[in-house]
């Protein structure tokens, strides 16, 4: 009813689904001005004894304007009311009988009533506190010069006018309250979905979680049980199973971690400590057991816990790239700590290189992967401040690097 679009104000009633609504305003206005232009000149003239001439001209200014006031009600108002004060005075210069209205004829306070329906739908209050005060001070000034004396009926301008104003005032609050409570309604609505897609998704994380944990308890049992259910094994033999419990239970204790954050979203971090540099060793180990010895270079400095977590989960990444892509390739990790560059920050380095696999693996160990594996690595180092080189070799291999920062405003 009210809204402007792109700066430009939109006509009144221009936002409604009905089209014959959208075209009423200007069905009302130019039946208003076809109406009140020859029966204002015939008036003037006849009854008031106005010259034709000045009454036509008194008559296009009150009459034609109401036809501007659809789109732009404020600017139609300082023509008509200027026009209407106009006439007023107009008047005075001519000999008119006691009983005919003043200082507006009735075909002007028809015309100012439909204008000030139409700046109520469209103006704020201050603005239509002004037009009325602007309203009854010209017309308690004029009623000082009336020719005839001034009664009640010379102040029904003031007072339909600020009937006219204050029903187009409460219909366009009305209007607004109705339009912002729609939009409450859609947002709180989004916000709706918002939740139920969040718990849907909460809940599948939870069912996967049953599903994996079962089969990962089953192989943590098992293979901690395998010494004790065949006497024959080799030594090496209860190794690998040891390390393969070991190995389940750590994801296990992960998932339960991520699962916590699921039911819980004002949790505000791990209740236990995250991997770090330390336990990297360990990952190098299990990798070794699978596909083939892993150089491995250790660090032994210390770095902010973050950069820790980000160096593990890179190396965790590569070494299951190779797992998947490349076993019994040649690869090589390394940590270690350079010197400060160009900005007086030392680095830590994490370097994970392979080589060509010795043949292509018989069949992918995943289906489909979802390729998010340098995206997650990019992200974490980008949220330190680090830098991260990643792509293939020329003989086939792969190399990662990543540099991370052990100062800055990101650690205290």
């Amino acid at each position: 009813m009210t809204s402007v679009e792109e700066g430009r104000p939109r006509a009144l009633l221009a936002g409604a689904s009905r089209w014959w609504v959208r075209q009423l305003p200007w069905a009302v206005a130019f039946v208003l001005s076809v109406a009140l232009l020859p029966t204002t000149i015939v008036v003037l003239t006849a009854d008031y004894g106005l010259g034709g001439g000045l009454a036509s001209a008194l008559a296009v200014a009150q009459a034609a304007p109401l036809l501007l006031a659809v789109a732009h009600p404020l600017r139609a108002w300082y023509v008509i009311f200027a026009a209407d004060v106009a006439g007023a005075l107009a008047l005075l210069t001519v000999d008119f009988e006691a009983r005919l209205l003043w200082p507006f004829p009735p075909m002007g306070i028809v015309g100012y009533i439909g204008l000030c329906l139409a700046l109520g739908l469209r103006e704020r209050r201050r603005t239509l506190l002004l037009v009325w005060l602007a309203t009854a001070a010209a017309n308690v000034g004029l009623g000082f010069a009336a020719p005839h004396g001034f009664g009640a009926k010379g102040l029904l301008l003031t007072i339909l006018g600020g009937v006219a104003l204050l029903l187009g005032g409460v219909l366009r609050e009305r209007h607004e309250v109705q339009r912002r409570l729609a939009e409450q309604e859609t947002i709180s609505e989004a916000e709706r979905e918002r939740r139920t897609l969040l718990e849907e998704r909460a809940r599948i994380a939870r069912e996967l979680h049953d599903v994996v944990a079962h089969h990962m308890s089953v192989i943590t049992v098992q293979a901690d049980t395998a010494e004790y259910r065949l006497a024959t094994l080799e030594p090496d033999v209860r190794e690998e199973f040891t390390s393969i419990a070991a190995t389940a239970r750590e994801s296990l204790g992960e998932m339960r971690r991520l699962l916590g954050v699921l039911r819980n979203e004002e949790a505000q971090g791990e209740l236990v400590p995250q991997p770090g540099l330390p336990q990297i060793a360990q990952l190098v180990e299990a990798t070794a057991r699978t596909v083939g010895p892993v150089e491995f270079t250790p660090c032994d400095a210390e770095v902010p816990e973050a950069v820790g977590l980000s160096a593990y989960r890179i190396v965790q990444e590569a070494l299951a790239n190779v797992v998947r892509h490349a076993p019994g390739a040649a690869t090589r990790v390394s940590l270690s700590v350079s010197e400060p560059g160009a900005d007086g920050a030392d680095r830590l380095t994490v370097l994970v290189v392979n080589g060509p696999p010795p043949e292509p693996p018989a069949a992918p160990l995943e289906v489909g992967g979802t390729g998010h594996g340098l995206v997650g690595m990019r992200e974490r180092v980008r949220i330190i401040g680090g830098t991260l080189d990643a792509g293939p070799l020329p003989d086939g291999g792969f190399r990662i690097a990543a540099r991370l920062p052990l100062t800055g405003p990101e650690f205290p």
